[in-house]
């Protein structure tokens, strides 16, 4: 019993590489067409990663993940300075988290000496435990 199988292949699939190229957001065709509004997207991401909020940065890189990656292809140049300055602040948080994170977990009392006791949570909750 022989059956037929057709494949059914969307026409982004279909569309010629230079029109993909000049997909400024992950989600291709249904993603943001105006330069306008992607910049201004990208530049709010940008400022609101330094309010705290610097996952944002990683968003808007992962968002505009295409202009990231072109570097001379005609891409905005103002939208792109602002996703690759967002690259290098994630980079850069991500890399000073990480080394806090190393430091107060691997060096407790040789780094942190007597203050130790203090900055660390399980102590303080010990410290008052009896008192609750």
């Amino acid at each position: 019993m022989d059956a037929e199988v057709s494949v059914v292949v969307d026409e982004p699939e279909l569309a010629p590489l230079q029109e993909r190229d000049r997909w400024l957001t992950v989600d291709g065709p249904v993603g943001m067409h105006d330069q306008e509004a992607a910049r201004r997207q990208a530049r709010n991401f940008f400022f609101a990663g330094f309010i705290l909020l610097p996952w944002l940065w990683f968003v808007n890189c992962f968002y505009f993940w295409p202009v990231l990656r072109q570097r001379h292809r005609g891409s905005d140049p103002l939208l792109r300075s602002y996703i690759v300055r967002s690259a290098i602040g994630f980079l850069v948080y991500s890399s000073l988290l990480l080394i806090w994170t190393m430091t107060f977990t691997f060096g407790r009392e040789h780094v942190f000496g007597s203050l130790w006791k203090t900055l660390a949570v399980y102590e303080i909750a010990d410290k008052f435990s009896g008192s609750f």
